[in-house]
């Protein structure tokens, strides 16, 4: 189902607008904006993922992602340049902007995760057996889980997170080049995104 990914997006959005004005790039509006532009003609055209969709909606969903995915870098980028500058994000907001950063980070990647294995949530159902960018622990445990099992994106969100707090794979292991691009990238962004704020907490970016 498309209403947990919508939800994610939605807190996402939520987190990205409530960040400082100097960690967001250009107004503060344009996101939001055209994250509703995105989201409300792939809810009303397509709000059950297990349905095979057309060429455009797909890359419209992709689009949607990206977006988001490029606003948190660049609020990543701006928060990585006030702290090696010795700019004014400091204390709880400091703290705060590190969070919302990181936070958006798990959900992004979540998504990328869920919209890209095995061609889509529309593919996976059409077809349990397409071939797969990330192994589950119940894929190789088919004696103790259905045959036919398939991951939600509670799943993904799940595996995101983890690869955020321990900068590694946990249980779920990317078999594919891209997957395991994207892991990294992610578990980069969120050790830089920790460490600096660790650093300057203890003075040493100061």
């Amino acid at each position: 189902m498309r209403w947990p990914a919508t939800v994610a997006i939605l807190v996402a959005l939520g987190l990205h607008v409530g960040l400082p004005a100097d960690l967001i790039l250009g107004p503060r509006w344009i996101l939001p904006v055209l994250e509703a532009a995105l989201v409300v003609p792939l809810s009303v055209t397509n709000p059950d993922r297990r349905q095979r969709e057309t060429t455009f909606v797909r890359a419209w969903s992709v689009l949607l992602i990206a977006l988001v995915s490029a606003a948190n870098l660049a609020s990543l980028a701006l928060l990585v340049h006030h702290l090696i500058t010795g700019g004014q994000v400091i204390g709880s907001r400091l703290v705060y902007s590190a969070f919302v950063v990181w936070s958006t980070n798990v959900i992004v990647f979540s998504l990328w995760f869920w919209e890209l294995d095995g061609g889509g949530p529309a593919a996976r159902h059409e077809d349990p057996t397409v071939s797969r960018d990330f192994l589950f622990p119940q894929d190789a445990s088919p004696d103790v889980f259905p045959a036919n099992w398939l991951p939600t994106y509670v799943d993904y969100l799940y595996v995101s997170f983890t690869n955020s707090t321990a900068f590694s794979p946990t249980d779920t292991m990317p078999v594919t080049t891209w997957s395991k691009l994207l892991m990294m990238v992610e578990s980069g962004a969120a050790f830089i995104t920790i460490a600096l704020v660790a650093a300057r907490a203890v003075n040493i970016l100061s």
